[in-house]
């Protein structure tokens, strides 16, 4: 601990007066006007990955005795929830002699001057702890040439959160055929491994199944520009859906096996019906 005495006073503002104390949860008091509302399915999604060492100090206003919890509401009930208990202690970094309406300042600029990790800087510091699914997943990705990257760029996939929502979703073995079938058709163009595109191509595959013949939708759909499936996408439907459309309508297009768009809505063939295969 540095002797204060000999700090400047440009140091000294740049330091907190707080103390630090182990505080049972049954003495904190989170019920602040300002606050937000506590979000049961945060809790519930803290809870299936509960780790300590992710916990961080509750800031606490002393004030007339009581300890007020400004910052870190929803730490203390995922922390009671974890240990089955609200006599469990938290660590409090304590404010003294702060007035309610300095509170609720604080409580508003705490995220100012935040920085957010980007989705990459988070997939790498996964990669770095050697996590599983971000270790397949990113195995996965480079077995067909490509890499995961933080920008856009040919052989490259910026779309993070769409690998580990069709990894979380449908698993391994789908996503493994989305690449290879986004590698296959255009061969890394840049456009080509977008969200859309990708999440598209997951549903087209967990739609049809063995019916989605692999070497088809290469030599068909490789042939359209992704330029024009994103057109057509946007002319059909929203999302993923219009991606998967555009995709069926290009796999048909002179294709004795087409298949039917009705089964991306969960629908079935109906037998003589044009409007079946979107012509």
């Amino acid at each position: 601990m540095p002797d204060e005495s000999i700090l400047t006073e440009q140091q000294q503002r740049c330091i907190p007066e707080v103390s630090f104390e182990l505080i049972p949860i049954r003495n904190l008091v989170s019920n602040q006007d300002y606050q937000r509302a506590l979000s049961e399915k945060h809790i519930r999604d803290a809870l299936e990955e509960f780790d300590v060492y992710q916990l961080n100090p509750v800031k606490v206003s002393r004030r007339d005795g009581i300890n007020y919890v400004f910052d870190g509401q929803h730490t203390i009930e995922i922390v009671a929830a974890a240990s089955g208990s609200r006599d469990t202690p938290v660590w409090c970094m304590i404010y003294d002699d702060l007035k309610y309406k300095e509170e609720a300042h604080i409580f508003a600029d705490q995220q100012k001057h935040v920085k957010t990790l980007l989705p990459f800087e988070t997939f790498s510091a996964h990669i770095e702890a050697g996590d599983d699914k971000q270790m397949i997943i990113d195995t996965t990705v480079k077995s067909y040439g490509l890499k995961i990257a933080g920008k856009r760029e040919p052989n490259a996939i910026c779309a993070i959160g769409t690998l580990e929502r069709i990894y979380d979703k449908y698993g391994i073995n789908v996503l493994d055929t989305v690449l290879r079938l986004a590698v296959g058709a255009w061969e890394g163009e840049t456009n080509s491994l977008s969200g859309s595109v990708l999440m598209g191509i997951a549903k087209i595959i967990v739609s049809y199944g063995d019916d989605l013949k692999e070497d088809m939708f290469v030599d068909h759909v490789g042939k359209v520009s992704v330029k024009s499936i994103v057109r057509t996408a946007k002319e059909r439907s929203p999302g993923a859906l219009g991606y998967a459309e555009a995709m069926i309508l290009a796999y048909n297009n002179k294709n004795k096996q087409r298949l039917s768009l009705r089964a991306l809505h969960g629908g079935k063939f109906v037998a003589n019906d044009p409007n079946d295969y979107g012509d």
